[in-house]
């Protein structure tokens, strides 16, 4: 009898164990012990050719991944938390996912997106959110800089991020601050260097062709994201091209006549009607950027995230998946945008309840896309140059890192036709 039973209990766990075949790596604010991490999961799972599942709007946006030894192992090895489901219980939840009258969607990763970075050689990782999230996440990725953008590298990727770098030539406006630091004096002179070995000029005509090269990237289907003041002073290289808005400290000669009449809107991707910030030593590239006019009091720097149809709006949807819709702010040289001089094909993502300014905006350009998030480390509220990095492990559920690591993620869907 007794062995019966046991053979009736193998059977019963046998016909579980291979039921039993979905690992769930939950999103939600409290069961989750470390969000960034489970994008690097999730990112690895499909390096192996696992199908992967972004359940939007499920438990803060969880994964689906089929049960596997070295997913569990991993999963384990990483702190990321997950939950064993059976075929039964998995077909529970895409069947609630599935339901009209539910605001989810069961959204497809087919491939690692191929990541790269704009970064120039030797800089630090702190200095750079992404790369700083990236490697903390175990997300692989290419730091590629002038150079390789000139010579057409950028076909190799899908996905491209652009950080606190300054298209116009102007070297980040530090010039009022900083033009007798060692460091600054340093970067101008690579920057000239290795304008002048591309065969250019000027550095702002080195950087307008890098720009326009990333335009074409996006124009041909690339994702790019930018944040800081690669936003603004992306958009505004490429509105002010064949016109000279530097000043002779940063080129060697003055500036156009009545330069600003000459800027045509019609080429930035996201900003119109700006007026561009004259004075050399003024730490602002023009009146987009709200730092200087906003004075939020830091005790009230949130962000609202919008709620989005994730069937119908699935890639904003994508990439607003959080655990929380308000967000922590936090400030850069380009902290937020004036939501005035937002073009109005673009989506605003994520704004202040408390001014109206925009953090986190997204658009279409050509059979591409672009996404513009405000403001320098989101886990420091008032970056310094000098500051200490930022250290992860002591923020493994942030908010904000995790808008970015929703736009290195989103690429990796499968594509299917907008509704809207």
């Amino acid at each position: 009898m007794s062995f019966r039973i046991s053979l009736y209990l193998l059977f019963v766990l046998c016909s579980f164990s291979a039921k039993a075949g979905f690992v769930l790596i939950p999103m939600d604010e409290t069961t989750q012990q470390n969000h960034l991490k489970a994008y690097g999961i999730t990112y690895w799972a499909l390096d192996k050719q696992y199908k992967v599942s972004w359940l939007l709007n499920y438990r803060g946006g969880s994964f689906l991944l089929p049960d596997a030894e070295e997913i569990r192992k991993e999963c384990k090895i990483r702190g990321v938390s997950f939950e064993l489901l059976s075929e039964t219980a998995s077909n529970i939840i895409l069947e609630e996912i599935a339901s009209p009258s539910q605001n989810m969607e069961n959204v497809v990763l087919e491939r690692t997106p191929k990541i790269a970075v704009y970064t120039p050689k030797g800089k630090q990782p702190w200095d750079d959110a992404v790369t700083l999230v990236l490697t903390y996440a175990e997300i692989p990725f290419t730091a590629i800089y002038d150079e390789e953008v000139l010579a057409d590298k950028l076909l190799l990727y899908d996905w491209l991020h652009l950080h606190h770098e300054d298209f116009t030539g102007q070297y980040g406006k530090f010039f009022g601050a900083y033009k007798n630091a060692p460091w600054y004096i340093e970067q101008k002179k690579e920057a000239e260097a290795l304008a002048a070995k591309l065969g250019y000029n000027k550095v702002a005509e080195s950087k307008l062709a890098v720009a326009k090269k990333i335009r074409d990237f996006v124009i041909g289907g690339g994702f790019m994201f930018a944040m800081c003041s690669a936003t603004d002073s992306f958009d505004i290289a490429l509105a002010a091209e064949g016109v000279d808005i530097c000043e002779p400290m940063f080129d060697g000669d003055p500036s156009e006549g009545n330069y600003q009449s000459k800027i045509d809107y019609r080429k930035s991707f996201a900003f119109k009607d700006y007026i561009l910030e004259r004075n050399p030593n003024q730490y602002e590239f023009s009146d987009i950027d709200m730092t200087q006019k906003r004075k939020v009091p830091m005790e009230k720097d949130y962000f609202a995230l919008m709620d989005y149809s994730a069937k119908w709006d699935f890639v904003p949807s994508m990439l607003c998946q959080n655990h929380t819709q308000l967000i922590k702010g936090f400030m850069g040289q380009t902290t937020s945008f004036d939501a005035n001089l937002i073009k109005s094909n673009v989506l605003i993502m994520g704004e202040s309840q408390y001014n109206g300014e925009a953090r986190y905006i997204h658009g279409q350009i050509g059979k591409g896309m672009f996404t513009y998030f405000g403001g320098h480390d989101p886990e420091d509220y008032q970056h310094r140059v000098g500051d200490a990095p930022t250290v992860l492990d002591l923020h493994p559920n942030s908010p904000g890192y995790r808008l970015i690591l929703n736009n290195v993620l989103f690429p990796a869907a499968k594509k299917k036709k907008q509704k809207t």
